[in-house]
């Protein structure tokens, strides 16, 4: 004779089929951090100094430039990503899986953009031009900071959540589908109260014209 399972204890907290969704939460909490984390980074640094310099001209001015104002692509991005992360629980299927792809390349280019804006001098060549008023002008004992490379580092932890995204998505809850519209649920319309109703209502001793 055959035991009839324990649906309880097979829905019971610890038992094996409860691992994919303890799993799936885990990963999504990764996702969320990392996105997070990697925003954060890339924000923090684009706002700090990318590079400085000295402008010949009336004396010599002390020249210092952001990384908004070396590329505004990091940052740009970075908000993108964050964004997109953001309505991952908003999404299913097809749609998760295009998230996560937005989240990736966009993490990837703002690790890119940063790495090209860690060397580059036009920026800072510019301020020289600005602060001297002669378009010719260039700015001389150019140096750079490491600010950059904080904000490559938080476009690769973008990338990664995008990744982790196209990877364990399938496996993440969702928001519950009683948010959804209700469909096949068409309310029947009232009927309409008519004079014979009235009357019986009278009858009983009931108030047609109290609210239902």
């Amino acid at each position: 004779m055959n035991a009839t399972p324990d649906p309880q204890a097979a829905a019971a907290p610890g038992t094996p089929g409860t691992a994919p969704a303890r799993g799936g939460r885990r990963s999504l909490a990764l996702m969320l951090l990392l996105t997070l984390a990697g925003a954060v980074l890339v924000l923090w640094a684009v706002g700090r100094t990318w590079a400085e310099g000295s402008a010949a001209g009336l004396g010599r001015a002390h020249l210092s430039v952001t990384g908004r104002q070396v590329s505004g692509v990091p940052g740009a991005l970075a908000l993108v990503g964050l964004a997109s992360a953001v309505a991952v629980l908003a999404v299913r299927r097809a749609g998760r899986l295009a998230v996560g792809a937005l989240v990736a390349l966009a993490g990837a280019g703002a690790a890119v953009a940063a790495a090209l804006g860690a060397a580059d001098t036009a920026a800072v060549d510019a301020e020289a031009a600005r602060s001297t008023a002669l378009a010719a002008a260039s700015a001389t004992r150019v140096t750079h900071t490491a600010w950059p490379w904080l904000a490559v580092a938080g476009g690769v932890l973008l990338c990664a959540a995008g990744l982790l995204t196209l990877l364990r998505g399938r496996d993440w809850p969702s928001m519950s589908s009683r948010y959804d519209a209700p469909a096949g649920r068409a309310r029947a319309p009232r009927r309409e109260a008519t004079p014979a109703d009235l009357w019986n209502a009278l009858d009983r001793g009931e108030d047609p014209t109290a609210p239902r």
